[in-house]
This record gives structure tokens, C-alpha cells and sequence, in this order.
């Protein structure tokens, strides 16, 4: 039962970069249920002793337990930022139809 958990995983990606391709692939190869693009924002960040500002997306990728490896392999392959952000966040509840379908979309 330990991987019929949902996990949302956050991830940033260029304002200007295609998140779409990014989004579409991990679907297609059934890494993620769903993935949600926000609209561009603004971050700032160090990275390298300095502070930097960029235009950015938010992702939000909802997976299985069981994908998160496999779906981390997958996004720093695709990824275009050297160490691109990957935050792993366990869901506590889904709604047990919700849960189904998502394990379901991402089984291999």
C-alpha cells in the first residue's frame, strides 16, 4: 500500500523555456497523472555565492510513490538548470476515487 501514496513534487522551470514539452513528456511516459503550470513569477535565489534573479515557473507534478525515483531520474535528464529544483511533498489525504485514478495514470 506504501506506493498507492500521492506525492505533489515542486519544481521550477524558465519563464521562457517550453514547461509544456517538459509537462507533456513526463505525462506521456507515465511519470506524473498531472502536471500544472503556474503562471511566470519572479525568483530570487542564491546559487553560486551570488543572489540571482530570474523569470520562472512553478510546477506542480502529482505522482505515485512508487514514479518519485523514476520521475526524479526523468526531470534532471530533461531539466535544462544544472541542479533543477525537486521537492518531494507526501500527501497525507486523497480521496480514495482521485488516488485510483492517479495510480492508475502513472503505473509503468
Amino acid at each position: 500500500m506504501a506506493f498507492k501514496q500521492s506525492v505533489l513534487v515542486l519544481t521550477t522551470f524558465p519563464a521562457e523555456g517550453d514547461a509544456e514539452k517538459l509537462a507533456t513528456t513526463l505525462v506521456e511516459e507515465r511519470l506524473a497523472a498531472c502536471v500544472n503550470i503556474l503562471p511566470p513569477m519572479k525568483s530570487i535565489y542564491r546559487w553560486q555565492g551570488k543572489i540571482e534573479r530570474a523569470n520562472e515557473r512553478q510546477l506542480f507534478i502529482k505522482t505515485s510513490l512508487g514514479r518519485m525515483r523514476a520521475l526524479e531520474k526523468r526531470l534532471k535528464e530533461l531539466h535544462p538548470y544544472e541542479v533543477p529544483e525537486f521537492l518531494a511533498l507526501m500527501v497525507d489525504k486523497t480521496a480514495k476515487d482521485y488516488l485510483s485514478w492517479l495510480v492508475d495514470a502513472t503505473r509503468p
